[in-house]
């Protein structure tokens, strides 16, 4: 049976792609541009690029155009403690890290029992927004006690890591648990990540405990549904 020619096109497209004649993040020529190279319709063309995006390999911008989706980001976070930068390296991709805000609050009824604290406790609520290659993945916001990290808001977690700087001070964070949820992006969370409001987000609760035990880190994370995923290691017991 011949394929429909849509589908043809299609596979020429993805063989393209794979081939780097188009790279990952770039826009693709204008649909009339490609009908007209492949001497089919605009209708016909635009099926053929439809079924890519539905594929997961392009993407439609609003203004832009269609570009080609970048791979996912395999987080190993789930199984491994490392700071994000040496997650996103490890994917072959830039890291960065805009800190949104870091200020002293205290502690809510939740963070209170996240980390074990008395009520009306002072803590730290540092709020970053994590790039690979100036795409927003991730918005974290961590919660640690003031009163054992004097001085924590005065370092620049733009480009110090936060687990590094714990270690510095001999507070290193040896053991995490963590709990993972879907959560839909409310507006201003798609916002920032750059994705639909409504879009499924991985919504990570991280408490980390230093090597007497106690919690000194509690984290959430909210990360992109579209690009990225998870690992697991699980053994049989």
């Amino acid at each position: 049976m011949t394929q429909p020619k849509y589908q043809l096109i299609a596979q020429t497209l993805r063989t393209r792609i794979e081939e780097g004649t188009y790279p990952e993040g770039t826009i693709i020529p204008k649909e009339v541009d490609l009908a007209a190279s492949f001497g089919v319709s605009r209708p016909t063309m635009r099926q053929a690029i439809q079924l890519l995006v539905n594929q997961g390999l392009l993407e439609r911008r609003q203004r832009r155009g269609t570009l080609v989706r970048q791979s996912k980001i395999a987080q190993q976070f789930t199984h491994v403690i490392q700071s994000y930068n040496q997650e996103i390296a490890a994917n072959g991709r830039c890291g960065r890290t805009d800190v949104l805000s870091f200020c002293q609050e205290p502690a809510t009824e939740e963070i209170q029992q996240a980390l074990h604290l008395d009520a009306g406790t002072t803590v730290y609520q540092l709020v970053r927004l994590r790039f690979a290659d100036d795409e927003p993945v991730v918005l974290v916001t961590t919660y640690l006690p003031v009163a054992p990290l004097p001085g924590l808001d005065q370092v620049d977690f733009a480009h110090q890591s936060l687990y590094a700087e714990l270690e510095r001070r001999h507070l290193a964070i040896t053991s995490v648990n963590r709990k993972l949820e879907v959560v839909a992006a409310d507006n201003e969370t798609a916002a920032l990540l750059q994705v639909a409001p409504g879009a499924p987000t991985f919504y990570f609760h991280t408490r980390g405990q230093v090597s007497d035990g106690h919690t000194l880190e509690y984290s959430i994370a909210q990360y992109r549904g579209d690009n990225n995923y998870f690992t697991f290691n699980i053994n049989r017991s």
